[in-house]
C-alpha cells in the first residue's frame, strides 16, 4: 500500500477543518451535526473520524484555531517600534485577519467574524472550552499590553496610564467589530480609521 504523505494529510485535515468552520459559523454549534460536515467536506465518514472523533473534538481544534489566528497577529502588533497609532493598528490587524482565514459563506460575507462570536457564545456554556480560551485571551492582553508599553516608552502615552486598561479597550474594539461584520455585514476599514482618529482627537489628546 502507497504510503500517504505528510502533505496530503495536512491538506486532508485542513479540508475538514475548513468546512466544519463554515458549517458552525453558518448555523452555530449545536445546530450543526456530523452528517452536515460530512456534506460540507464531501468525505465519508471513515475519511472524517480518521482525524477527529466526533463533534466535540472538531470544535475543540475550531476553538484553538480561532485563537491561534487571533493570538499571531495581535503578537504581530508588537513587532515595530513603536507600533502605528490605533487608528493605523486596528484596521491592520482585521486586516492581518482576513488574510489569515479568507473563507466566504455562501452570500459573500466574510466567515471569520460569524464563527469567533460562535466560539464566544460556546465558550458560556462548555467549560472545557472556556479553559482554552482563557490563556488565549491572556496571551493576547499581554501582546497589546505591551503595544500600550511601546507607545509609553516612545513619549505616546502618559507615564501613569494604565497600559491594562488600554489593552482591554484596544482588544475590545477588535471584537465589537468583529461582532458588527457578523451581524450586519462588514464594515469599511476606513470607517474603522476615521472612527478611532475622531475618538483620538477627543480632548486634543492624541490616544486619549
Amino acid at each position: 500500500m502507497a504510503r500517504v504523505s505528510q502533505e496530503h494529510l495536512d491538506a486532508r485535515r485542513r479540508q475538514i477543518l475548513d468546512g466544519a468552520a463554515l458549517c458552525f459559523a453558518r448555523n452555530g454549534f449545536h445546530a450543526t451535526s456530523m452528517q452536515d460536515v460530512l456534506k460540507e467536506v464531501d468525505l465519508s465518514a471513515g475519511a472524517v473520524y480518521r482525524y477527529f472523533s466526533g463533534k466535540e473534538e472538531l470544535i475543540g481544534a475550531i476553538v484553538t484555531e480561532v485563537l491561534e489566528t487571533v493570538g499571531e497577529v495581535f503578537n504581530g502588533a508588537v513587532q515595530e517600534t513603536p507600533p502605528p497609532l490605533p487608528d493605523v493598528l486596528m484596521p491592520r490587524v482585521l486586516a492581518g485577519m482576513r488574510e489569515r482565514r479568507p473563507l466566504l459563506l455562501e452570500g459573500g460575507e466574510w466567515m471569520f467574524p460569524r464563527l469567533m462570536v460562535q466560539v464566544w457564545t460556546e465558550t458560556l456554556r462548555n467549560e472545557q472550552l472556556a479553559a482554552l480560551l482563557a490563556p488565549g485571551f491572556e496571551r493576547i492582553l499581554e501582546a497589546w499590553r505591551e503595544v500600550a508599553e511601546s507607545y509609553r516608552r516612545a513619549g505616546l502615552l502618559a507615564k501613569d496610564a494604565d497600559a491594562d486598561a488600554l489593552a482591554r479597550v484596544m482588544v475590545a474594539m477588535v471584537q465589537g467589530f468583529a461582532v458588527q461584520t457578523a451581524l450586519f455585514g462588514d464594515v469599511p476599514q476606513e470607517t474603522l480609521r476615521a472612527g478611532l482618529r475622531a475618538l483620538m482627537g477627543v480632548g486634543g489628546s492624541q490616544l486619549g
